[in-house]
């Protein structure tokens, strides 16, 4: 399956460069003014996944659905992109400890040759998943989109994110401003110059999640027919 919006790991990138150039622009012209905002969306995205976050399967209140948040199989150069490992091993991990019935693995599949969800299903299947617990969800183009067709195509207002713990974090707050009452399992982190570029990105980040839910009130940019996970979609 696939989407008519032409967005990439290219337009990916470019959005990510813009809302960098936007935050620095912020920061040399309202020093104080940013790092105030940076620092109260911090501690509001903290304050919403309090006593929500599990790092041990154990920890994870059964579920019947884990939402598990995409990103790309490997970097550009060809190498595994050890975030998208450890988050499927922390999914599979997940359904193997009986703590969710099914995954919806949510990513961007906006070209043929870019599929983030069947790059995540494969994985899965390749961990003991069996196909017919996997659903896919192809427009997942950001965490927010994932989150809000969780609910507005999937019917979900009860879910697991799994994800690293900055990003699970992150979902946990935008999914309880939308009403969801949503928990987090915690993928391993990524260590070195690639987990810390990330990690100060999420600080950016978690700036504009207070805009989009609050300010912008953004919605995703696809919806459709309603999907009830436990049929054939997958």
């Amino acid at each position: 399956m696939t989407t008519s919006v032409p967005s990439t790991r290219t337009s990916r990138a470019r959005k990510r460069l813009r809302l960098l150039g936007w935050t620095l622009a912020i920061l040399v012209t309202f020093p104080l003014s940013a790092l105030v905002l940076i620092v109260y969306a911090k501690r509001e995205v903290e304050a919403a996944a309090e006593g929500r976050v599990a790092t041990q399967s154990g920890d994870v209140p059964a579920t019947r659905v884990g939402l598990v948040l995409g990103c790309s199989r490997t970097f550009e150069d060809g190498r595994e992109n050890p975030f998208f490992a450890n988050r499927m091993n922390a999914a599979s991990e997940l359904y193997r400890a009986g703590k969710v019935e099914y995954l919806l693995v949510s990513g961007d599949n906006s070209r043929p040759d870019y599929d983030e969800s069947s790059d995540m299903r494969a994985a899965l299947m390749e961990l003991g998943v069996p196909a017919d617990r996997i659903v896919r969800d192809y427009a997942g183009f950001s965490t927010l989109d994932s989150i809000l067709r969780a609910h507005d195509v999937f019917g979900l207002d009860r879910f697991v994110v799994v994800s690293q713990d900055f990003h699970v974090r992150r979902a946990l707050y935008i999914a309880r401003g939308n009403g969801m009452d949503a928990t987090g399992y915690v993928a391993r982190e990524v260590s070195g110059a690639g987990g810390r570029w990330v990690r100060f990105r999420e600080s950016l980040a978690r700036v504009k999640v207070l805009l989009d839910v609050h300010v912008f009130e953004r919605r995703a940019k696809f919806t459709g027919d309603p999907i009830s996970i436990g049929s054939d979609h997958t």
